[in-house]
């Protein structure tokens, strides 16, 4: 540490790196002084504003044994957060890891399993927790304000990619090169808040379609069911192919119906609960009258630089973490869970067979494009 303050080193200097780097420089990211950076690609250094006693890196190893750290960063492409995640905390370093945590559930479960040492903070980057929207709904919840739940809905469409996007990288949307399509790039945020809000389904039923909308080999096109031990159900539905999309996330309670939806959290509260009315009313056409609020909220929240700040106070003053990173293991796993689904065209029990998915993703990647665009680039 140094004048209370956390080393940062950051692996990883693309886009969302980077502007991580900016972020904390601009002195948004909490009780952080960036003191090291590593990229493969040092042309990248000179893009960024850095002060003159930041050290660079080409190494990802040699970042982490240098000593000029306290905590590092993870933004490096999906499949190197796990080993460099494992790496660093056997290195005695604190470690803040981009979403997803992981490609794949076994290997999210090594990371777990590799943090030991519980005086160091092991955090994901799961940013949309610091979203006033999803923790007043949160709350609410939490302190049984909707009463049980019975069906989710989450219709998130608007990650809309034209055909450019895939193309500015050859690993884009490749299985060897990032493992899969929207449920690992886009929505492991909606994945997590999920999972944050309404816990782990019993079993997941999902329909998953590759291509759809882009000359792609992973999924641009997703439709789930979920159930729960309950009896809750829960659809979710995403793509990269619509526009203008959908971002609506409904609730159907005993209490009545959440929607969030537009930056705004609209509760239609029922003055009866649904299953009180229904034992006791005698008018066999009724329904409970509602009560329309409209619960206020202001803003995205700090996003990014929020949980970066946590995790400075984590590591500082023991503050609780807002993303631990063994919970982005269910993110993971949801996602897994669904394209093993939509493999056997069957209905997938959670816990998952991790093996199972594993040689799936094995099976995919052998041929995948981005090995040949790679032995292309060889020669």
């Amino acid at each position: 540490m140094k004048n209370n303050n956390v080393r940062l080193g950051v692996l990883g200097l693309g886009g969302r790196g980077a502007g991580h780097v900016r972020g904390i420089l601009e002195g948004k990211g909490g009780r952080h002084i960036v003191t090291a950076v590593c990229d493969a690609n040092a042309e990248r250094f000179k893009a960024i504003a850095l002060p003159d006693d930041v050290k660079t890196y080409t190494r990802p190893e040699d970042l982490i044994a240098s000593g000029e750290v306290d905590a590092v960063l993870i933004v490096t492409p999906h499949f190197s957060h796990p080993d460099l995640s494992i790496m660093a905390l056997r290195a005695g370093l604190h470690v803040l890891v981009e979403k997803p945590v992981a490609v794949q559930k076994a290997d999210a479960q090594r990371m777990i399993d590799a943090h030991t040492d519980s005086s160091l903070i092991f955090a994901a980057m799961f940013n949309q927790r610091t979203d006033p929207k999803y923790q007043k709904l949160r709350k609410l919840i939490q302190e049984n304000e909707l009463g049980r739940i019975q069906r989710m809905n989450w219709i998130i469409t608007d990650w809309y990619r034209p055909d450019s996007y895939y193309a500015s990288g050859s690993w884009r949307a490749t299985w060897a090169g990032e493992g899969g399509g929207v449920l690992l790039n886009q929505s492991p945020h909606q994945l997590d808040l999920w999972q944050w809000l309404f816990g782990m389904p019993q079993s997941v039923r999902a329909q998953c379609r590759f291509g759809q909308y882009h000359d792609i080999e992973v999924e641009d096109d997703v439709t789930a069911f979920m159930t729960y031990a309950d009896g809750a159900t829960g659809v979710f539905i995403t793509t990269t192919g619509e526009a203008p999309g959908t971002n609506r996330l409904e609730i159907a309670a005993d209490q009545g119906k959440v929607i969030v939806e537009e930056g705004k959290i609209i509760f239609y509260r029922n003055e009866v609960a649904g299953s009180e009315y229904a034992r006791t009313s005698q008018n066999i056409f009724g329904k409970p009258d509602v009560w329309t609020i409209h619960i206020p909220t202001v803003g995205a929240g700090p996003q990014h630089m929020g949980v970066l700040q946590n995790f400075a106070d984590a590591i500082l003053d023991g503050a609780p973490l807002l993303a631990p990173a063994k919970e982005g293991i269910h993110s993971v796993e949801l996602a897994n869970a669904m394209l093993l689904s939509a493999e056997h065209n069957q209905a997938v029990d959670l816990p998952m067979d991790a093996a199972a998915y594993q040689a799936l993703l094995e099976k995919r990647m052998a041929s995948s494009r981005y090995h040949q665009t790679k032995k292309e680039g060889a020669q």
